[in-house]
């Protein structure tokens, strides 16, 4: 599986493909060890626009919580860039179609890095003020599906690690990954 994925006709043609395209894409530079180019991936299908009553988004809901995952359970600091500062930055400086809602997005995901990293660095010669969690949940309410902020809470609450996930639970996911990539 390459970047190329995402650029087929059949795939740019549907959103909800695209959609879980770009959900494969990430499971799969994760599983290869690309923990950066996954969270860019997963980036892509965050700020997709998928309509709220998309089927896909109740069996695959906004990666919120694959996010945070990848974030956590990455082995070091080490990232090709900064997931912080990049979410930071983009939350800023977004511009174009649906800005609103993809600054509100990027603010969740900033949110949900600094928990899962402490030790990751915001930029500090950034003139936007950074928001508070509930500032943040607010824009979610504001510009969000409907169910998002509580996507959200969920994957902010969230603190499993990848040992503790069941192996019953991760069987279950790998078989309605296969089902759907028939």
């Amino acid at each position: 599986m390459s970047y190329r994925c995402l650029r087929t006709p059949k795939v740019l043609a549907r959103v909800e493909l695209f959609y879980l395209t770009t959900l494969q894409y990430s499971q799969h530079l994760w599983q290869q060890g690309h923990a950066g180019r996954a969270l860019l991936a997963l980036t892509r299908a965050l700020y997709c626009d998928i309509c709220q009553d998309a089927a896909i988004l109740k069996q695959w809901p906004l990666p919120y919580a694959a996010l945070r995952w990848i974030v956590q359970s990455h082995h070091s600091d080490d990232f090709p860039g900064n997931p912080r500062l990049s979410f930071q930055h983009q939350a800023s400086r977004l511009r174009g179609e649906r800005k609103e809602l993809r600054r509100a997005r990027a603010w969740a995901a900033w949110a949900l890095i600094c928990q899962a990293r402490l030790s990751l660095k915001g930029d500090p010669a950034e003139p936007t003020p950074e928001p508070t969690i509930p500032q943040v949940r607010k824009l979610l309410v504001q510009y969000g599906h409907l169910n998002e902020p509580e996507l959200w809470d969920q994957a902010a609450v969230s603190e499993l690690s990848p040992s503790q996930i069941s192996r019953s639970t991760l069987i279950r996911q790998l078989k309605r990954v296969r089902a759907i990539m028939r």
